[in-house]
């Protein structure tokens, strides 16, 4: 998700689009980006006018087969031109996209431009324009934060937002299964 309709790496996001996603509002002070502190599970979803009640229905009972998890944020990554946290473990989340993806395999992940397999899981902290022209306020970005790590979260829930051609909008938060 870039948050602009039309960013630097490429894609667009187009009003309707959906996406969901896990909030991490702990980490919201340390993101430097756009938008809230957030693990996309999968974006795109399904255009909005496509999410109907037995969609909604579907997803609910989707999410509700998955226990609720926590994340550990430890260990800081890069993408070029994306500085992120890196969410452990990885399994729920990509268990998750792994299952929205059989289940409607015409929602591709950041629309293909990373090829076929989605991305790691990850909190996007900053985002840029191009890798080189960031490295060092990357450094100087995870030295910063680099006190307030680990953070731990707890994940009880999706939630599927939509952006209406401003900003992301929240829809529906899906709750994980309670253990």
């Amino acid at each position: 998700m870039s948050g602009t309709d039309e960013d630097a790496h490429g894609w667009p996001d187009r009003p309707g689009d959906t996406a969901l996603t896990i909030k991490v509002p702990a980490a919201d002070p340390l993101v430097r980006a756009p938008f809230p502190a957030h693990v996309t599970v999968l974006y795109p979803f399904l255009h909005a006018s496509r999410i109907d009640a037995a969609t909604d229905a579907r997803l609910g009972t989707l999410f509700a087969g998955h226990e609720a998890f926590e994340l550990t944020f430890a260990e800081f990554g890069r993408y070029p031109g994306v500085l992120y946290l890196d969410p452990w473990p990885h399994d729920p989340v990509t268990a998750l996209t792994k299952q929205l993806m059989e289940c409607w395999p015409e929602a591709v992940p950041y629309r293909g431009i990373f090829g076929a397999s989605p991305l790691a899981p990850h909190l996007t902290l900053a985002n840029d324009a191009g890798p080189d022209t960031c490295r060092s306020a990357y450094d100087a970005l995870e030295a910063e934060l680099a006190p307030t790590l680990p953070l731990t979260a707890p994940v009880t829930a999706v939630d599927l937002i939509v952006w209406d051609g401003t900003g992301w909008r929240d829809r529906t938060a899906y709750p994980l299964r309670q253990a």
